[in-house]
């Protein structure tokens, strides 16, 4: 149960470099705003509450993604919601800033 409650809040040893490399897509789920005042280069901005009425704009459900936030609360939320949504690989990278410095 704990490794479980790790990797809901990303703690998993991923190596989001690696993802990156390959061709993971970096969705910020903050607000629009919030993406605006910085964000990792590339990434996509779909904040958290209109997640679920704009999964079209993430059409490949195998290709991986790593969700990305303030803190990694909301990216824990969007992890969740793509999980049950179907897509296959998803990784919670928490606050945008960190996995900036791990990519």
């Amino acid at each position: 149960m704990f490794d479980s409650i790790k990797n809901l809040f990303g703690f998993e040893k991923t190596d989001y470099a690696e993802l990156v490399k390959n061709g993971a897509i970096i969705l910020d789920v903050r607000s629009k705003g919030e993406f605006q005042g910085g964000h990792i280069k590339g990434s996509i901005n779909i904040p958290v509450n209109e997640l679920s009425n704009n999964l079209s704009k993430l059409k490949d459900k195998n290709k991986p993604i790593i969700t990305c936030c303030a803190s990694g609360m909301r990216s824990a939320s969007a992890k969740s919601i793509l999980q049950n949504a179907g897509y296959k690989e998803v990784h919670n990278g928490g606050g945008w800033a960190s996995l900036n410095n791990k990519i």
